[in-house]
């Protein structure tokens, strides 16, 4: 029961810092808090499942680059959660780079709960 509590509390907080990155990062655009929550919970989803993958085929760049790769893949991820979330609109990969940047650091404090 309270692993669910704290996944649903992280989701909202992901949703949350997702509302919050229109007024931080130009070139992102959030219709409202339905999208946002839907954004949060695809991007989660893609973390726990596809990102692992994704990590240990660009394990060699990852290692070259001292683990800054996983910015770029973060970036990634959140362009293509973006591209089929209606109401969820990122312009360029730069955007999504500084707000996959915005999230992991979110991200990181959440984990600190």
């Amino acid at each position: 029961m309270i692993l669910g509590m704290k996944m649903i509390l992280r989701v909202l907080i992901m949703a949350a810092a997702i509302m919050a990155l229109p007024y931080v990062i130009s070139g992102i655009s959030v219709a409202g808090w339905y999208p946002a929550l839907v954004a949060a919970a695809v991007f989660g989803l893609l973390n726990l499942v596809i990102k692992p993958v994704i990590k240990l085929i660009t394990l060699p760049i990852n290692i070259l680059t001292l683990g800054l790769f996983g910015l770029v893949v973060n970036g990634a991820l959140l362009w293509f959660v973006a591209s089929f979330v209606d109401g969820f609109a990122i312009a360029s990969f730069g955007a999504a780079f500084l707000g996959a940047l915005v999230l992991s650091l979110v991200n990181w404090l959440a984990h600190l709960l």
